[in-house]
């Protein structure tokens, strides 16, 4: 029994290790310098822009590097900026021309890849250089979907091989502040693809001195830069000295000057000193850490919703008496499990997906993981973009085993008699692996057996990357406002290793949805927009989940926070009020 003796004082160090943590924490709490403290719950997978293809990654890389344009913080609906553009570009007639002034003086960070460790200015080539590389054949970027068969000589120029001496008759630098792209033809949404993470302006010296460990060794334009790496549990940005002279907004919603949020109007960003990102992979001890105020803003995990959201989404008292602020907006994403659709089982079995689809109870799972605060998912286009009917009802986002066992038949499998045992993918956490479950629970109703497979983020991502996901639960956040990117998660192009994880493929569906990506804003596009979201419902390449809200709550010493759906980046115009965190700090 020693062992068992050993295993318990182990177990009871281990347990007391966070409290401990937190108290020494506490303690050591500075109050003389502005430290924005967040969270992310799996480990991320590297600062390479053209491999920022997930939430956790994006929101990292966008504290270090800078795209060309911005979305504004205040407005809605969402409206683009220049960053490092230093206008908005000009536009030929036809749409096929884009030509985009720079920002002059802009300054690379100090690094030792620069002569004297000091960071050079950023040129036109640069901007050429990073385009060059989300293309490379080598690399493989998994953003590489983002300017596919867009822009001018690009995919020849990647189907050749890659050099970076050549030209690309549609990416020129005339001057070192001018940079100008032809298009293949009209993309009206060509503009936000050049305000995305994957297109970040990295420099040549960087790349070339890193290699593969330019992964771990961002070096960018941004607001803050990376202190040495500490991958296994946080990871520390700095205020970059040497960031150009950037402000804070002057004009937002009506409402925002009542909010506060207009009070730092014109004033030099970033604000905070430092930013402390911590990987905590459970909800739990990451709420615990923002009850003990060592996380600044977190998302309400669900067993502790109801203890923070009272009816009419309020805040408690209890939290609300600790400065703690409730902020609640609609999210532009859907949840959903897809089918890996180049999977022998699922491909040409549209009977069986329907089958899983009508068996599956989202209205129970709303209660059980959202508190029931979600809109059930009808069809891939969340509400506030153009393509979502509001009226449309899906006939498989139903829950009824009647049909369900129906359609099995149809499939070839009634009862499940046949039917091989389906491999779910999801990744090594409480909720996730409970919704897992629930699924596994769920299939076993109409004889649908279920394994679930679990990995951490990283391996997750590569299995869904590879095809080897035969069912992997999944969220996708917009990427831009506009229903095409929704829409592009089933265009057969996208394939994985691009968005189009599930790979599904339909050639009516394609041929469709490549009209519609060169129609500008109209009447007649949104129109195909929803024909294109019906035949997408009605073939089930995944099982609709929700499109959720975000219930995030901040501490009362946080200022300028304002929930941003396209939030890379933002950081900047946070600010942490020192007087209030000190006054504040004693309730938690």
């Amino acid at each position: 029994m020693d062992w068992l003796f050993r295993m318990k004082k182990h177990l009871a160090i281990l347990l007391l290790l966070p409290l401990a943590l937190v108290m020494a924490c506490k303690k050591k709490m500075s109050f003389d310098e502005k430290v924005l403290y967040q969270v992310a719950s799996a480990k991320i997978q590297g600062f390479d822009p053209v491999f920022a293809s997930d939430a956790y990654s994006s929101q990292a890389v966008g504290k270090v590097y800078e795209s060309l344009y911005q979305y504004h913080y205040l407005k809605r609906p969402y409206t683009l900026v220049p960053n490092l553009a230093s206008a908005m570009p000009e536009v030929s007639e036809d749409g096929l021309t884009y030509k985009i002034p720079l920002k002059k003086g802009v300054l690379f960070h100090n690094d030792e890849c620069f002569p004297n460790g000091k960071g050079r200015e950023m040129k036109a080539s640069d901007v050429a250089y990073s385009i060059r590389r989300l293309a490379d054949p080598k690399l493989q970027s998994t953003g590489w979907w983002l300017l596919e068969n867009k822009v001018l000589g690009l995919d020849e120029w990647r189907k050749a091989g890659g050099d970076y001496s050549a030209p690309i008759k549609g990416l020129e630098t005339p001057d070192d502040y001018t940079v100008i792209f032809k298009l293949k033809r009209p993309f009206p949404q060509f503009l936000y693809a050049l305000a995305m993470t994957f297109t970040s302006v990295t420099p040549k010296e960087a790349v070339e001195k890193y290699g593969e460990e330019f992964l771990n060794h961002p070096v960018g334009t941004g607001p803050f830069t990376m202190a040495p790496y500490e991958q296994n549990y946080r990871i520390v940005f700095e205020k970059n000295p040497n960031y150009r002279q950037e402000f804070y907004p002057t004009e937002g919603e009506e409402s925002d000057a009542e909010k506060g949020l207009l009070k730092a109007s014109g004033k030099t960003v970033p604000f905070v000193d430092k930013i402390v990102l911590q990987i905590i992979r459970e909800p739990q001890p990451a709420w615990l850490s923002f009850e003990k105020g060592r996380v600044d803003m977190f998302g309400i995990p669900k067993d502790n919703f109801d203890k923070v959201v009272a009816p009419g989404d309020a805040i408690t008292d209890a939290y609300k008496e600790k400065g703690i602020v409730l902020h609640i907006s609609p999210s532009l994403d859907i949840t959903y499990i897809a089918f890996n659709n180049a999977d022998s089982l699922f491909k040409d079995n549209v009977h069986l997906r329907r089958a899983m689809s009508l068996a599956y109870n989202i209205d129970e799972v709303n209660k059980l993981f959202y508190n029931g605060r979600t809109l059930k998912a009808q069809s891939i286009i969340p509400p506030g973009i153009a393509g979502f009917r509001e009226d449309y009802v899906n006939p498989y986002r139903e829950f009824n085993l009647v049909k369900a066992r129906e359609e099995m038949e149809k499939a070839g499998y009634p009862k499940g008699e046949g039917l091989p045992v389906i491999k779910y993918e999801t990744i090594a956490s409480t909720t996730s692996r409970q919704m897992a479950e629930y699924f596994v629970k769920s299939m076993a109703k109409i004889g649908v057996r279920v394994e679930v497979s679990t990995s951490t983020w990283p391996q997750f991502i590569q299995k869904v990357n590879t095809k080897q996901a035969q069912m992997f639960g999944m969220a996708w956040g917009a990427d831009y406002p506009d229903g095409e990117n929704f829409l592009q998660l089933l265009y057969s192009p996208n394939g994985a290793p691009g968005s189009n994880g599930s790979n599904f493929s339909n050639p009516v569906y394609d041929s469709l949805f490549a009209t519609s990506s060169v129609m500008q804003d109209s009447p007649e596009r949104t129109a195909l927009y929803e024909r294109l979201n019906q035949m997408a419902a009605e073939q089930v390449p995944m099982i609709y989940g929700v499109h959720r809200k975000s219930f995030v709550v901040k501490h009362g010493w946080v200022r300028n926070y304002k929930y941003h759906e396209f939030s890379q980046g933002m950081e900047k115009y946070y600010d942490i009020d020192l007087e209030e965190k000190k006054r504040l700090y004693q309730k938690m």
